[in-house]
């Protein structure tokens, strides 16, 4: 029962934070900040202990694929967090907090699967684990601030200024969506090159779908922070490509797992 009721005290927290920003989004006065971030902050708080016991167990460290879109979900929702502290962020408050409720609601739902790792024993791939987790997290907090870049760009060109009190400005959104592509790009290319050296099948059957699918991932994310630091590129062509690489990372994450322990074996 103790395991049930963290993570459904921390999806009802996060549903109110993002219920908070929702309804007075348009407001004048903008939305009850206060109120949203102590909800948030209390769901951050559960959910961390939650997953802590779901993570760390007496085996070992269960890295199934709920706990790490769990996981995953946790570091990105803190993050959002603490950035929206200093930077107007209302636009992407409501679907971060939304979709970590939604993890939550999922582990209450759904049956916990096990795949243990020892990497309290093994350095090397705790570091890789965390780069890789680290550069997961940056890539999708640059892919959410191109989805604001183009949104207040679109609102600019439209005049249609009634939200610019909560937002950022477009240039000073626009240098964090690109400073944050360059240092997810680079530790992806760390992962991908830790994962080379120091994993003997790392082209194996088990491991191509995720390293072929990370790579094509880096090479987009690679190329458009080529082309905006040499060529310029922003707006739909800065959009199209870190969408399409966020969801060839995302597949290349969370895909080959979702067919092994959810279709092929009928759960988590």
């Amino acid at each position: 029962m103790h395991s049930l009721l963290l993570p459904l005290f921390a999806m009802l927290a996060y549903a109110l934070a993002a219920g908070t920003i929702l309804s007075r989004l348009f407001h004048p006065a903008g939305p009850a900040l206060k109120l949203t971030f102590s909800a948030a902050c209390l769901g951050l708080a559960l959910h961390a202990i939650s997953l802590s016991a779901a993570l760390f167990t007496s085996d070992g460290q269960n890295f199934s694929l709920l706990n790490v879109s769990s996981l995953v979900s946790w570091l990105i929702t803190m993050a959002v967090t603490l950035t929206a502290l200093r930077s107007p962020l209302v636009l992407l408050l409501p679907v971060v907090y939304g979709c970590a409720a939604l993890v939550q609601l999922a582990v209450l739902l759904l049956p916990q699967g096990t795949q243990l790792l020892q990497i309290d024993q093994n350095p090397l791939l705790l570091l890789h684990i965390l780069v890789a987790f680290i550069a997961y997290v940056i890539l999708i907090l640059a892919t959410l601030y191109s989805v604001q870049v183009s949104y207040i760009s679109y609102k600019l060109k439209h005049k249609a200024l009634s939200m610019t009190s909560q937002l950022p400005p477009l240039m000073q959104a626009e240098v964090l969506q690109f400073r944050l592509l360059l240092i997810g790009t680079v530790l992806l290319g760390i992962t991908l090159l830790s994962g080379a050296l120091f994993t003997s099948d790392w082209l194996g059957k088990q491991n191509l779908h995720k390293n072929v699918l990370s790579l094509l991932a880096f090479v987009l994310f690679a190329l458009l922070s080529w082309g905006h630091a040499r060529l310029g590129w922003r707006g739909k062509t800065a959009i199209s490509l870190t969408l399409v690489a966020s969801l060839l990372l995302t597949l290349a994450y969370f895909g080959s797992r979702f067919v092994r322990e959810v279709l092929l074996s009928g759960g988590f």
